[in-house]
């Protein structure tokens, strides 16, 4: 039972796997902006009483194994880290005062599923996206 996070009421260990692209699959996230935006990502779930267990950034897409107590809904979490990191971006990188009305950083929507006993396979599965990463990074430079 030691896998598993308590409320006053309530035992739970709902975890679920992420994954959400950037508007016009730009690949922009690289470098600085992929420190920031791990950093933001992380800061952000916790606002949500979330935890992020696994992530990776993708050039053009994010992947994440994130645990959300069952009294928010996938789709709240999902949308306010989105929303709020989309902020923090335009503020920090675009060089903006105010919120950008009509302009999107991510695009509509994600994939969402749910982890069940399989955490590990889960896991593996973003790690390999690291690799695969690389690989692609490493082929680029010739």
């Amino acid at each position: 039972m030691n896998n598993y996070n308590k409320l006053n009421h309530t035992t739970w260990g709902c975890k679920y796997p992420l994954i959400w692209i950037l508007k016009y699959r730009k690949k922009v996230i690289y470098g600085n902006l992929r420190r920031y935006l791990g950093e933001v990502l992380r800061e952000l779930a916790l606002q949500k009483d979330s935890n992020i267990i696994e992530e990776h950034l993708m050039g053009d897409h994010v992947h994440l194994l994130i645990s959300i107590p069952p009294k928010y809904a996938v789709s709240q979490v999902v949308g306010y880290i989105k929303g709020k990191s989309a902020i923090h971006i335009a503020r920090t990188y675009a060089g903006r005062r105010h919120n950008f009305t009509g302009q999107n950083f991510w695009a509509r929507g994600c994939f969402v599923s749910t982890v069940g006993r399989d955490e590990e396979t889960v896991k593996k599965h973003i790690k390999k996206q690291e690799d695969t990463d690389r690989k692609i990074d490493q082929l680029k430079l010739f």
